[in-house]
């Protein structure tokens, strides 16, 4: 774990899929480093118990943002509240994503759309927002994308997702040389499996299975992803750019059996 008190000092960081999971140890982690973070999620009133929970040293640095990120009016709409309160967006994730496991020849077109949007056109949209009415202003900003092991390596029962999380590197590659002159950083971080509340009850039977598989013999943490995130969304990576992090513990999903598991974050 990266110790160094206040990494992230001030700065401003929207964070997307913040309701659970590896988005919300990502918010919790900037927290810890003095970010002033939005957290956004779709559900109205879902992040207002965690917000009431945070410390006194965390009141007023944490904001709740509620959109759908496949809502362009909605994006919009949240853009230019931030710009009246912020002023600023120094740091991007874009976290928010839907999965659907689906053998290759029972594929559906319509929850392939349906996870296209969410994970690629919602994060395009996004980004393009944040990109060009804050950071190409500033000069200066970080974009952080998280992708998937399957985007890298590809995965049995899993044709459709890996393919958008396959477009997510791609967009984090062709953004990234869009970006450079403007001092951007867009960076994506390739998580394996990673031990989620939700992965274990849909694991179920196979979780020891699959913690076998890893070549470190467990399953990853979200805490872990959020350390690589705070990386990519400090000074540390501040010549760092089109980079895809994979953050896996040795795990191949050659080696993984498939298995059915449907979730929006």
């Amino acid at each position: 774990m990266i110790t160094k008190e206040g990494i992230l000092s001030d700065k401003v960081c929207l964070i997307t899929g913040t309701s659970r999971g590896i988005g919300r140890e990502i918010a919790k982690r900037f927290l810890e480093e003095g970010a002033i973070v939005y957290a956004n999620a779709r559900t109205e009133g879902c992040l207002d118990a965690w917000v009431s929970q945070i410390t006194p040293a965390e009141k007023g640095r944490l904001i709740p943002v509620y959109f759908d990120v496949t809502s362009q009016k909605e994006i919009r709409k949240n853009i230019l509240r931030l710009k009246k309160e912020a002023g600023r967006i120094d740091v991007l994730v874009n976290n928010a994503g839907l999965i659907f496991n689906e053998a290759f020849g029972m594929i559906s077109l319509d929850r392939t759309r349906e996870m296209f949007e969410v994970n690629v056109f919602g994060l395009l949209e996004l980004t393009q927002l944040v990109s060009t009415r804050f950071m190409m202003k500033q000069k200066s900003g970080s974009i952080i994308n998280i992708a998937s092991i399957t985007g890298v390596e590809g995965s049995r029962g899993q044709t459709a997702y890996s393919a958008s999380k396959g477009a997510v590197i791609a967009l984090t590659k062709s953004m990234a040389k869009e970006l450079a002159s403007y001092s951007i950083r867009v960076n994506a971080i390739a998580p394996g499996m990673i031990q989620t509340e939700r992965l274990k009850v849909s694991l179920k039977e196979e979780y020891k299975t699959e913690c076998l598989q890893a070549g470190m013999g467990r399953l990853g943490e979200p805490e872990e992803i959020a350390d690589g995130c705070l990386y990519f969304a400090s000074d540390l990576s501040s010549y760092t750019t089109g980079q895809v992090l994979v953050i896996g513990g040795g795990y191949h999903t050659s080696d993984r059996s498939r298995f059915e598991i449907e979730f929006k974050e």
